[in-house]
């Protein structure tokens, strides 16, 4: 695995074969800008083919684990075809490539995620999240679809009742209420969250490796059926990047003001 070859994500080996890996883009809260995603999608093989790495950890530098996508580059999308289907290849890339990786992947949601840092978070096999930790996925929020990840995992996760009300209303819901619920595996205090990850990675590098891993990959069965839907819910949020709900959405957002959708 090429180490170097990354810019946005930062990567430790420590000991009996856990990789940490860090999403290092503080100063923007993490966000996911191009390079950012590029590097999203095309981890996942790398570390499936890392004879070193038995288990991940994925968490945030600073206050954020990843705040979603890069509003910035997100309205330049607008209206351009190639760009979206850019968008539709990565992000589908991220999440078939999440599901095949045989490793055990933990994420250590340390602070704020959305868009395709909320998708890593929810697609690791473990979440680990800080108790007062707040979250939503805030599609509709701004005129898109849901659809980068949460029709695939988030009925499983929680029940499609609870689904249904999170995504259409996207609420946000703290840490306890995500464990309460069923969305992550684990709530801890804030300072605990790196901390209670690697000591579940280092739990797993130390267990049988392929007892782990091809329970994994049969458990991901059920995420292989429910691709069909996951593809759907993708093109038909890039296909909302064409709609005027996305335009006024994504200006409101960013002018700090309530949108005002027709």
């Amino acid at each position: 695995m090429n180490l170097e070859a990354y810019e946005r994500l930062l990567f430790e080996r420590r000991p009996g074969g856990v990789l940490l890996i860090t999403i290092n883009r503080p100063e923007k809260h993490n966000a996911a800008d191009r390079q950012m995603l590029a590097e999203f999608t095309r981890v996942w093989k790398d570390v499936a083919e890392d004879d070193e790495t038995r288990a991940v950890v994925i968490t945030g530098n600073g206050r954020a684990f990843s705040a979603g996508g890069d509003l910035g580059e997100e309205v330049e999308k607008l209206s351009d075809f190639p760009a979206v289907v850019k968008t539709l290849e990565e992000a589908r890339g991220l999440v078939s490539n999440m599901v095949e990786c045989d490793k055990p992947v933990i994420s250590a949601i340390n602070g704020a995620a959305a868009g395709a840092g909320l998708a890593i978070a929810l697609l690791a096999d473990i979440s680990i999240i800080g108790e007062d930790v707040a979250f939503t996925d805030g599609h509709v929020k701004i005129g898109l679809a849901a659809g980068d990840h949460s029709v695939i995992i988030w009925p499983l996760l929680c029940g499609m009742a609870k689904a249904k009300y999170l995504l259409l209303t996207a609420d946000r819901i703290d840490g306890r209420e995500a464990e309460r619920i069923g969305l992550v595996s684990k709530a801890v205090p804030n300072d605990e969250v790196l901390s209670e990850a690697l000591r579940v990675a280092d739990q797993l590098a130390r267990g049988p490796k392929y007892a782990i891993q091809w329970t994994k990959h049969a458990l991901n069965n059920w995420l292989r059926l429910a691709m069909p839907s996951f593809e759907a819910s993708l093109g038909l949020e890039l296909l909302t990047f064409f709609s005027p709900d996305a335009k006024e959405g994504m200006s409101a957002f960013l002018e700090r003001r309530e949108p005002k959708f027709d």
